[in-house]
């Protein structure tokens, strides 16, 4: 009964994840289709015939990927039903006489252990990302050269594990609910950006628990126990390792992103004119997301979070 309950208690926690993503799925290819359109809207012509068929691409693996969730979420609850009324047997039987206990448990233990068996797991969502012609090419007409200071050694990214909020550079004990990547190090860029177009490439390899972007001065002149404005000037690209999979994310607002993770270069084009930052998969010449209307606070720099493994 205890390891029912216990399987109960996950699964419950896999469908409100579940649940979770297929409320907000729908949103987040619309806004992923905004992306791309407007990514072609700025390239040559002659790729308008592209951009079409990758939309549509984006536009049908996004609808087969709803559908793949609303069966997850409906497998989860049926699943849920058969561990209450498993639950529910095992407690009638536990009234019973040891004789007709002992009589019955093969039966019950086989049916139980059966039904473990089925134990059903969360969709793994992610949205394929085709290249987009010139892509690259184009970014490094605006390429900068990145120097990086490592003036806060020992400094962490902080992540809640359900992604839900963040922080830099505070002490991981001050609240217990967030885990810190150990061997992490911060670093910030040399440069200060107030206008103008800029670009670079920074280099992930396979590694997890990384965040790359730009920030204002708020963030590096904070103070170890100052409050965290998470909306206040960061504007980053993220990798964090859960359980088995790696998700990335963004900040302003925090949000995953169900895109792959690059495994080689990731490029950062910080747009000053249209307050925008956007992060490409330098490898596959795609776009990984774009900040829009982004609350610029000149000076800008580049800021560089990642772990030692």
């Amino acid at each position: 009964m205890q390891f029912l309950s216990e399987k109960a208690c996950e699964n419950h926690r896999n469908l409100n994840m579940e649940t979770t993503r297929t409320r907000g799925w729908k949103g987040y290819v619309s806004l992923r289709i905004e992306a791309i359109r407007a990514q072609y809207q700025k390239m040559p012509a002659f790729l308008r015939e592209e951009g079409q068929h990758y939309l549509e691409r984006l536009q049908k693996n996004g609808e087969d990927i709803f559908q793949q969730l609303t069966e997850s979420k409906a497998r989860m609850k049926h699943w849920r039903e058969m561990l209450r009324g498993m639950y529910e047997e095992l407690k009638k039987m536990g009234y019973k006489p040891h004789v007709e206990l002992l009589q019955a448990f093969g039966d019950i233990l086989y049916r139980c252990e059966f039904l473990l068996l089925q134990v059903p797991k969360p969709v793994n969502p992610e949205l394929s990302t085709g290249p987009i012609t010139g892509l690259v090419d184009k970014l490094r007409g605006f390429r900068v050269d990145i120097t990086l200071h490592p003036e806060r050694a020992n400094s962490h990214i902080f992540l809640h594990g359900d992604l839900r909020s963040m922080n830099v550079g505070c002490d991981a004990q001050d609240d217990p609910h967030i885990t810190a990547a150990p061997g992490c190090f911060l670093s910030w860029g040399a440069q200060t950006f107030t206008f103008g177009k800029y670009y670079w490439e920074v280099h992930v390899g396979d590694s997890c628990n990384w965040a790359f972007g730009v920030c204002n001065n708020y963030w590096k002149e904070k103070r170890q126990n100052d409050k965290v404005d998470e909306e206040k000037g960061l504007f980053l690209l993220g990798c964090v390792k859960e359980d088995v999979h790696c998700s990335l994310f963004t900040t302003s607002p925090l949000m995953v992103q169900y895109v792959p993770r690059p495994t080689n270069q990731v490029g950062i084009f910080l747009n000053c004119e249209d307050r925008t930052v956007s992060f490409v998969d330098v490898d596959q010449s795609s776009l990984i997301h774009t900040i829009t209307n982004c609350s610029f606070s000149p000076p800008l720099r580049p800021i560089h979070c990642c772990s030692h493994f």
